[in-house]
């Protein structure tokens, strides 16, 4: 489906739709690759207007309509990407994609009288109401076009893309080739594999160890890591959405700033900026490691690098933020994000199970709570993140539109010079608008100061103006993540029917989080195994069952099932101890021991 521009916007002259052929193609037929699971998976599931992407492509002067259709129809014949459905039956995910040989598109012309006073702007509001409406992957052709004309003459190209065949680099590589077929420039012959190509590779022996070992890589940080990065009083679960407005700083200091700082410190500017970000959230959260999803575009091989198709997979960054000082944090950041690039390829179904087993065993929530998401080496910007004008700016920061925000904290960096541009979607349950602004702002005081030297971790609060989250004396730190024993009790008696619940904190030895006994040994993310440590504290939740037929195994599912939308602070006991009747003081924890126990355990299905 071809979308129109927004409801409040008046055309002059009806549009029209041209129907577009094209031939040449190749047909074949097999099996889908990692990145388009990994989003046809979310393609299902999600908001269509949250998973769809879309791009302007301005039109140069003196083109025609003629040429516009011209050059989109060569795209369609040169990529196999666009030529591509996923045939499924209703009910089932596909697993299989078809390129056709030949087929059709449409392309919605709006003509005008004349553009509004912002162009660009209008322009992007047209594709990004486009993305409204699931793509019918078994059948839609996945680019969704709107051609903008001024009396005819084309100004710009609008888009939605379906996540399935394009990702940002995939986007952005479309428009370079469509500016120079406009030019009359012939493209050089494609290096990089069509999607059929890339499955197969994947499927490769050496495909399938990569992602085994970035699955094992994966289940040792949310076995250990935080299970939420913002566990606090106010907090919601991952689970609830918010809608968040769009921040944006436009700031040459902060440009200046990254530059001087990469400059002293002789590192990559993309890793001095991803330490000063890992080093603020985990200060914000109160952590003592950062962990963020780094939607990675797997384009490190020349095979994949210009592929027009989707190879968007999370990189999952777990940075422990204990050392003393910035600069030491930014040499462990470089190898910890190669680390976790390197481990972003993998079967996104495998993934999902694995992620669901080890959080009902550790009876926790993961939450994709912080994503940081750097789009400014892309060979061409993404919409929106033009400067028009607006490079001069010293340090600005402006207000967008709202939008739902399936995360706690979401981060695009546009540019990084001559102005630092990055847009921020902050939960506004966790950020008031001036902590929301305060965070950016500390963002470009932490590397001013950066680049005039190293700057104590201790400091943080001082040099960024940026506060640690606030937490109560009841709040306790535990398996890696704060957990609010008056929340863990309020969510099991709810589990348990209003059965009456105490949780207490004991001692360890006792239980792990995979359900193993005593000692565990503590694995380190880039795969080596440290020395075994003794069992940390645990909470014990005690049930007066009275005549329920209740047993661990049966409260701990009822609990896990709850957590997701639980408050924040919520994880799940290790201990489960029935007895009959609760204790005359139900407020002592001691009184709850003292009582006959009817049965005791884990909960966990799964003992290893």
């Amino acid at each position: 489906m071809n979308s129109p521009a927004p409801e409040d916007t008046v055309h002059p002259i009806p549009p029209r739709t041209l129907t577009v052929t094209y031939t040449g193609g190749e047909e074949r037929r097999g099996p889908i690759t990692m990145g388009q699971a990994n989003m046809i998976r979310c393609i299902l599931r999600d908001d269509p207007t949250h998973i769809n992407i879309h791009d302007v492509w301005p039109v140069p002067g003196g083109v025609t309509v003629e040429a516009v259709t011209d050059a989109l129809r060569a795209l369609a014949v040169r990529h196999e990407g666009l030529r591509t459905t996923f045939p499924h039956p209703p009910g089932a995910a596909p697993v299989d994609q078809v390129v056709a040989a030949e087929g059709t598109f449409t392309v919605t012309v709006l003509d005008h009288t004349e553009l509004p006073d912002d162009p660009a702007g209008y322009a992007e509001s047209v594709a990004r109401a486009a993305r409204a409406g699931r793509f019918a992957l078994e059948r839609e052709f996945p680019m969704r076009i709107t051609l903008l004309t001024v009396a005819g003459q084309p100004a710009y190209v609008a888009l939605a893309f379906s996540h399935a065949v394009a990702d940002g680099s995939a986007m952005a590589i479309l428009r370079e080739e469509f500016t120079e077929l406009l030019a009359g420039k012939e493209l050089p012959d494609l290096a990089s594999l069509p999607p059929v190509d890339l499955a197969a590779v994947e499927a490769s022996p050496a495909g399938l160890r990569k992602s085994e070992a970035s699955l094992r890589y994966w289940e040792r940080i949310i076995r250990t890591g935080p299970q939420e990065m913002f566990a606090e009083p106010r907090g919601r679960r991952p689970g609830t959405d918010e809608e968040a407005r769009q921040l944006t700083l436009r700031s040459r200091r902060g440009g200046r700033a990254l530059a001087g700082a990469t400059r002293r410190t002789g590192h990559p500017e993309a890793t001095v900026l991803m330490a000063a970000w890992c080093a603020l959230v985990a200060h914000r959260a109160g952590q003592d490691s950062c962990v963020t999803a780094v939607p990675s575009a797997n384009r490190f091989h020349p095979r994949v690098a210009r592929s027009v198709t989707t190879t968007s997979q999370d990189a999952l960054l777990h940075l422990d933020v204990r050392v003393e000082t910035f600069d030491a944090l930014v040499a462990r950041t470089w190898g910890a994000v190669l680390n976790a690039y390197r481990h972003s390829q993998f079967d996104s179904v495998r993934l999902w199970e694995m992620i669901g087993r080890v959080t009902a065993e550790r009876g926790s929530h993961f939450g994709r709570d912080v994503v940081f998401n750097d789009v400014s080496a892309l060979p061409a910007p993404l919409l929106g993140t033009e400067a028009e004008g607006r490079d001069g700016a010293e340090h600005e920061l402006t207000w967008g539109p709202p939008q739902a925000l399936p995360t706690r904290l979401l981060a695009f960096t546009y540019r990084t010079a001559p102005q630092l541009h990055i847009s921020l979607w902050a939960a506004p349950s966790l950020f008031t608008p001036e902590e929301a602004e305060g965070f950016l702002s500390g963002l470009v005081l932490l590397l001013e100061a950066a680049a005039a030297g190293d700057v104590p971790m201790e400091a943080l609060a001082g040099v960024t103006g940026v506060r640690p989250a606030e937490r109560g004396p009841d709040w306790l730190r535990l398996d890696g993540c704060w957990v609010s024993p008056d929340a863990v009790r309020e969510t099991l008696g709810r589990a348990v029917g209003g059965l009456p619940v105490h949780v207490a904190e004991e001692p360890g030895p006792y239980g792990t989080a995979d359900g193993t006994y005593g000692t565990e040994a503590t694995a380190d993310t880039d795969g080596t195994t440290g020395a075994a440590v003794d069992a940390e504290p645990h909470l014990t939740a005690y049930i007066a069952r009275g005549d329920t037929p209740l047993t661990p195994e049966e409260a701990h599912r009822a609990l896990t099932a709850l957590i997701p939308a639980a408050g924040s602070g919520v994880l799940a006991p290790r201990r489960y101890v029935l007895v009959t009747d609760p204790p005359a003081d139900p407020d002592r924890s001691d009184a709850w021991r003292r009582l006959k126990t009817i049965d005791e355990g884990t909960g966990r299905g799964r003992q290893v």
